[in-house]
């Protein structure tokens, strides 16, 4: 019976296999005829549910699934495009409450719209339901519409901060865990069932800058003053008719009466989708020259060898797939500087040195600039801090200087499930590790005086690249965090602004004249169907991976709505550790 499962299921997946297969070499046959875009056309742009920076490592099959995801680099791509191609005649921006748009992400889709309209060209926005985030984007827009139903969530910021200790505690599992030091606030998830002191101290100042980006965005791009917007959200909750009475919005309508008021005296309204203008090329648009920017997108935790799709924490950023994609980009003769884009709320301490170490010696041989996205903290930082210079968005969360080590005595849990150990040893400090007692108190010594030793050369390192003394760095460390604004006046970046800014700022440390052209190239680069199929990289595993991390926190997000009374989550995007 298990050989008749095993060859069924066996059989069963090569069948699958075989369709993804013909149903992609009947797509690139198809792709290879040239999208046809007519003149005066809009092009519409959907930016709902899951958006990371970069494709996900999850192959060409993520494609033929229909579980490729929408990518930022993709949106600003297409922007870019539609800025200087005749035949687009302005762009429509379909938002939604639901996606995963941070900061610094829509402060870089805000200014790439804002390109569009410096070109004459006029951008709209629709929205079926949206919170005061994704207002943020929707302001850039010359006009934003809402169908009747349709309802905003409009109110103040919050950060709550979610504690464990106390189900530690009830499961009999006790942390033995060291911080370094006061400010790095992830620990208190599992040491506390409150934030400390120092914790909200850290999150009230980037609160604060935060709103003042905000309040400037919209006395800038609505008028509101501050004191409007504090009224505004003291009503909080809007339908689509008061958004408008209370000038949120510039119009109630539906999509097709939209449709009618953009096509003016022609029969119907010409579109093009996302999904089809991509298949436009830069080249085609005269946006490309014979020296290359190479743009090396980093993203996810960083552990483990391989960059990856993990079902439950996500998109993870491998050392050895990062360092090879550098190692590419700088062999490459016709590329003059890179570009390191970097979104990580960190990870593993060693992963993350041997990836900035590729980074210092690429430095060594060409500009580095790296490009800070939404977060590029803890280990985001340190792989970034050794480039040639840092880039980081106003909104972007980084440094969190600092380190947690440590382990669990899970021995009460085990004894609670009527698991028990027994021991033999030979050798000093045989336990040291061991999950079923706490480090003795010689042991302990030893493991925090390592853990501060292995911190303080790495905060050396950190003062040497940012020209800094050991002090002056110290009191910028520890696990404080900063938003960008506030790291370019502590001296841990270089520049604020998006990837726009970091490609022109690695054109400018290569020596690249004004006036001519540069081609952008991204690594790691995205095989066709038939390349994939020709070399062999089909990677179902990982495909099958990011299929289920997307069911999984697609589903959590729909659940949470329901929970928080089906409006729209609203919170500032950001990890602090």
């Amino acid at each position: 019976m298990k050989e008749f499962f095993r060859t069924f299921f066996a059989t069963l997946l090569s069948l699958i296999v075989i369709f993804l297969l013909v149903v992609g070499i009947a797509a690139a046959l198809v792709a290879g005829d040239k999208v046809k875009i007519e003149d005066h056309s809009y092009l519409v742009l959907d930016i709902y549910g899951t958006v990371t920076e970069y494709d996900p490592p999850g192959g060409i099959l993520a494609e033929l699934t229909g579980e490729s995801a929408q990518t930022l680099q993709k949106i600003l791509d297409s922007l870019a495009k539609a800025k200087v191609d005749d035949r687009i005649e302005g762009v429509i921006l379909k938002l939604s409450a639901t996606n995963t748009l941070g900061g610094a992400m829509m402060e870089e889709i805000r200014r790439a719209i804002h390109d569009v309209r410096d070109s004459g060209k006029k951008v709209y926005g629709f929205a079926d339901t949206i919170d005061r985030k994704t207002y943020f984007v929707a302001a850039a827009c010359d006009s934003f519409f809402m169908p009747r139903t349709a309802y905003i969530g409009f109110h103040g910021f919050g950060v709550t901060s979610t504690h464990f200790k106390g189900t530690l505690e009830k499961l009999g599992v006790r942390p033995n865990l060291h911080k370094i030091k006061d400010y790095k606030s992830a620990a208190e998830a599992i040491t506390r069932k409150d934030m400390s002191g120092p914790a909200r101290e850290n999150i009230q100042w980037l609160l604060d800058d935060v709103w003042d980006v905000y309040m400037a965005t919209f006395q800038e791009e609505r008028g509101f003053t501050e004191a409007k917007v504090n009224e505004l959200m003291e009503r909080a909750l809007y339908s689509a008719a008061e958004a408008h009475d209370a000038g949120l919005i510039d119009g109630v309508l539906y999509w097709d009466e939209l449709e009618d008021r953009l096509k003016g005296e022609e029969d119907e309204l010409l579109t093009v989708s996302q999904e089809d203008y991509g298949a436009v090329e830069m080249k085609e648009l005269g946006l490309t020259g014979e020296k290359k920017i190479a743009v090396v997108h980093a993203e996810g935790s960083i552990g483990g060898r391989e960059s990856r799709v993990d079902p439950l924490l996500g998109v993870m950023m491998g050392h050895e797939s990062v360092v090879s994609d550098l190692k590419e980009a700088r062999e490459d003769e016709d590329v003059v500087a890179i570009v390191f884009r970097v979104a990580s709320p960190g990870g593993e301490g060693l992963a993350s040195d041997l990836i900035g170490h590729e980074v210092k010696l690429t430095a060594e041989k060409m500009p580095v600039v790296v490009s800070m996205v939404d977060v590029a903290a803890s280990g985001g930082y340190h792989v970034s801090y050794r480039a040639t210079k840092i880039v980081a968005d106003p909104l972007t969360i980084t440094g969190s200087i600092g380190s947690i080590s440590g382990k669990f005595n899970i021995k009460e849990f085990h004894n609670k499930l009527g698991i028990t150990h027994d021991f033999e040893e030979k050798g000093p400090n045989a336990l040291f590790w061991s999950s079923q007692r706490d480090f003795t108190e010689e042991e302990w010594e030893r493991f925090t005086e390592n853990h501060w030793e292995s911190f303080n050369d790495w905060l050396r390192d950190v003062a040497d690249h940012r020209g800094m003394s050991f002090e002056e760095a110290e009191k910028l460390a520890h696990g404080r965090v900063w938003t960008g604004r506030q790291a370019l006046e502590n001296g841990l970046v270089d520049e604020v602004g998006g990837l726009d800014r970091a490609v022109a700022l690695a054109r400018e440390l290569a020596e690249v004249p004004e006036e001519e052209k540069v081609a952008v190239v991204h690594y790691p680069e995205r095989e066709g169907i038939l390349e994939a199929i020709l070399s062999g990289n089909l990677d179902l595993t990982t495909v099958v991976r990011w299929m289920i991390y997307r069911v999984i926190r697609e589903d959590l997000a729909e659940t949470w709505n329901l929970v928080a009374g089906d409006r729209p989550v609203d919170r500032i995007d950001f990890r602090i550790d």
